[in-house]
């Protein structure tokens, strides 16, 4: 080999070198920086996906459902529907994350405080896995990200085989403390798992929630009915038991006559997307094709 093609191979080695040596300096100077973040969340679904990605929060919501046991002893920002934003700035966080649905409420108070916010979407599974990979980017836990993705795929691949060509029609009712029920169509988190499951929601609109018509309802014969118990379980699910029991017309449904009314319980149910999706989607595959 020559001298001049010695020195190129040389000087070519010594680039890789350096290239090599800049990307590790790199990751290092990203991971020092993600562990210095302070973070806070509003709900407990979020706090739940940051436990899964293995990182710390400074602030953590005040609720009745059970958070992250690496969670129990940080501060308490108020409740997931009215985070207090006085207890929120005392912690001088780096960023806050709250779910989209609280944007239209809270997003001119966060900016008024000059809080960092951002309201992660979490109402499909669709949705769930893309905030699960940018959390994952952000804080160097692209490793926790993908596993916990592939969880989600597991799921939605053992869903995809159960199907059959018939979709059973789906009726999706959440239950509402003190005002009866929500419908939710394809748009929301459960009735994307009905999509994913291979069900069809009686239901069609751009919305996630409509209110319930009982002339619309009586119209109705879905194969399977759904009901979400979402917050105070105690209260909602009698309130399901007396509306079946008072409107004759739920009765007449097959999937009354079937006996295939299903209630859904947190935690593996709720009705914003968490880490219980695979499960989740898993059980709502099992309620769409019992026979499979």
């Amino acid at each position: 080999m020559k001298k001049s093609q010695k020195i190129i191979l040389a000087f070519l080695g010594l680039i890789l070198v350096v290239a090599a040596s800049g990307l590790v300096a790199k990751k290092y100077v990203d991971q020092k920086a993600a562990k210095q973040e302070r973070v806070v969340v509003t709900s407990n679904a979020l706090a739940e996906i940051f436990a899964k990605l293995d990182i710390n929060l400074v602030g953590v919501p005040k609720t009745k459902a059970a958070l992250p046991k690496r969670y129990q002893n940080v501060a308490k920002v108020g409740s997931p529907m009215a985070p207090s934003l006085e207890k929120i700035a005392e912690l001088n966080p780096s960023q806050v994350y709250a779910v989209s649905t609280l944007k239209s409420k809270y997003s001119a108070a966060f900016k008024e405080q000059a809080i960092p916010v951002t309201f992660l979407k979490l109402d499909s599974v669709g949705q769930l896995e893309a905030s699960v990979k940018s959390l994952g980017n952000k804080y160097q836990r692209q490793k926790e990200a993908n596993r916990f993705v592939q969880e989600i795929e597991s799921a939605k691949s053992y869903a995809k085989k159960r199907q059959t060509k018939k979709k059973p029609k789906v009726l999706i009712l959440m239950g509402v403390p003190g005002s009866g029920y929500m419908i939710m169509t394809a748009k929301s988190y459960i009735g994307s798992l009905v999509t994913l499951a291979g069900g069809e929601n009686i239901y069609k609109s751009s919305k996630a929630y409509l209110t319930p018509s009982s002339d619309s309802l009586a119209q109705q014969n879905p194969d399977v009915i759904l009901r979400l118990e979402h917050a105070l379980p105690s209260v909602t699910l009698p309130q399901f038991k007396m509306e079946f029991k008072q409107n004759a017309f739920w009765s007449k449904m097959d999937a009354v006559k079937n006996k295939r009314v299903y209630d859904l319980q947190q935690p593996v149910f709720n009705a914003s997307a968490n880490v219980n999706a695979p499960k989740a989607l898993r059980q709502v595959s099992q309620w769409l094709f019992p026979g499979k």
